[in-house]
């Protein structure tokens, strides 16, 4: 079993409900929820928007590897209506956005997938729920 962390966060619609119904689709599909923050409200991040976010960081235990992991991730959010992911560093309003921060202790820089998430750095909306659910973070 290997431990994940995800950044889950949405802007559009009642956000409440995405988060959970993120939440029930990643228990179903990719393994035991161990922890998960409290909501942390945000701004947009990387471009302008009307709409705040509403974030929270889940760790979870699941034998999926971590390009399978990221497989199950992006079918959730499609699932759920989001019709693109962000090309090239430009982002837009969604309803859902799912993102590997950390798989275990692994270190990984490819086209589809780099670990740790490189947000990690500079983005509060995953720094501050992650120290919340590990303070060793």
């Amino acid at each position: 079993m290997s431990v994940a962390y995800l950044g889950i966060g949405t802007n559009l619609g009642d956000k409440e409900d995405n988060l959970r119904f993120a939440l029930e689709n990643i228990e179903g599909q990719i393994g035991k929820i161990i922890s998960c923050s409290v909501p942390y409200a945000s701004e947009a991040w990387g471009f302008e928007s009307e709409n705040s976010f509403l974030n929270i960081v889940v760790s979870i235990e699941t034998q999926l590897a971590p390009f399978d992991l990221l497989d199950v991730t992006q079918k959730i959010e499609k699932l759920m209506g989001r019709e693109k992911k962000s090309v090239d560093g430009v982002y837009s309003d969604r309803i859902i956005d799912i993102d590997i921060l950390l798989y275990d202790n692994i270190k990984m820089n490819t086209d589809r997938l780099i670990l740790p998430h490189p947000g990690l750095k500079d983005r509060l909306f995953f720094q501050i729920p992650l120290k919340e659910i590990n303070p060793d973070f």
